[in-house]
């Protein structure tokens, strides 16, 4: 669904040119639909950056299943996705503005289970599921996980946990923390990676708006708005 939040343009004027497309996947707290509308940590974050970047910065912000939505910023001009790993295998296809926030990830169990993971090794025994071309696919693949089952959506993934389906599932902590508040039955067993979560935009986005919305950010950030944003959602920062 695709949220229209900041027009004060005319067509044809050049304010309309400064046009940023930003896609993202439903991963409460930072991402979600609320009565049909984007909400979130994470997209307040980006809409406050957008209007501190200037009243020309018409933006639309959609929640998508993840590998649509990093399909379209890689493909389509003047597109963006967020929250995105910054990962080597992605640095050079995109441009980048960030960190949005820094983020650590567990592997995830129901909880009552079976599964005993005292270790990374020992998690490539049981079936492990994450969302289809999200960085944690890759890093499974790189740390030697074999047989990974894909969803297209973080909710379809952790239905398939709680119902059994899958033994284990890559989380971040945040959210993680959030479903403990909502007494998901789920158990974090063993860290999996650190790393930074930032906006990937599609290389032909001029490189003056990546500035702009990169020095915005950067005030945000600066001036406490962040943090204020991601407590409001019950998530602190990992700086």
């Amino acid at each position: 669904m695709r949220f229209l939040i900041a027009i004060i343009c005319m067509v044809g004027s050049p304010a309309c040119a400064a046009s940023i497309a930003f896609t993202t996947e439903s991963y409460p707290p930072f991402s979600f639909l609320k009565d049909g509308v984007p909400a979130g940590a994470g997209v307040e974050q980006v809409s406050r950056m957008m209007m501190e970047a200037g009243s020309d910065m018409h933006f639309t912000i959609e929640v998508l299943p993840w590998a649509r939505a990093l399909a379209l910023a890689e493909t389509q001009p003047d597109h963006c996705v967020f929250a995105t790993a910054r990962t080597p295998e992605r640095e050079n296809r995109f441009k980048w503005v960030g960190p949005m926030q820094m983020d650590r990830n567990s592997l995830v169990r129901r909880a009552g289970s079976a599964v005993h993971v005292p270790n990374l090794a020992a998690a490539k025994a049981y079936r492990i599921g994450t969302q289809r071309d999200d960085y944690t696919e890759a890093l499974l693949q790189q740390k030697g996980f074999t047989g990974i089952d894909l969803s297209a959506s973080f909710d379809l993934t952790l239905a398939k946990l709680l119902g059994g389906r899958i033994d284990l599932m890559p989380m971040s902590q945040p959210v993680m923390k959030k479903l403990l508040k909502e007494q998901q039955p789920i158990e974090p067993v063993v860290e999996l990676s650190q790393q930074e979560l930032a906006i990937a935009c599609n290389k032909s986005v001029a490189n003056a708006l990546i500035a702009r919305m990169q020095t915005a950010l950067d005030r945000l950030k600066a001036n406490g708005t962040v943090d204020r944003i991601y407590r409001a959602y019950g998530v602190e920062l990992v700086h």
